[in-house]
């Protein structure tokens, strides 16, 4: 699972959409396909299209990704000097998602006092709910 956090691949997934994962290293990566990868010197993995696959002779693969709502293709994304990603930066592959279930956890994150005051209303409801 992995949780969208913006807005570059609108209108295919919004923020707090979950989205479900699978990781065949085996199977064939194709342009269209949405992938999410992870890339040297960055902590949060990135959810993406292939636009263009580039197969050798040799049969390593390269390829490159953009986001559907991104104006440019990812290479400014990549570690400096990278200009293709290769099946080993690939933490999976999108297969389906649930539109707005991580929605609480953007707001939280987003509004920090909006999570304290929640916080503190369920730590009420329990001492309330002990006593009665």
């Amino acid at each position: 699972f992995l949780l969208i956090c913006s807005g570059s691949m609108e209108p295919a997934f919004h923020r707090g959409d979950l989205l479900f994962l699978t990781n065949f290293h085996d199977d064939p990566i194709r342009a269209g396909e949405i992938v999410v990868f992870k890339v040297e010197g960055r902590d949060i993995p990135i959810v993406h299209r292939v636009i263009k696959v580039h197969e050798k002779g040799n049969g390593n693969i390269k390829f490159l990704t953009k986001g559907d709502n991104n104006e440019v293709d990812d290479r400014g994304l990549y570690k400096e000097g990278q200009n293709w990603l290769e099946k080993k930066d690939v933490v999976g592959r999108a297969r389906g998602f649930l539109p707005y279930v991580g929605m609480v956890t953007i707001i939280m994150n987003d509004y920090p006092k909006f999570k304290y005051a929640l916080l503190a209303v369920m730590g009420a409801y329990v001492l309330l709910k002990r006593e009665s």
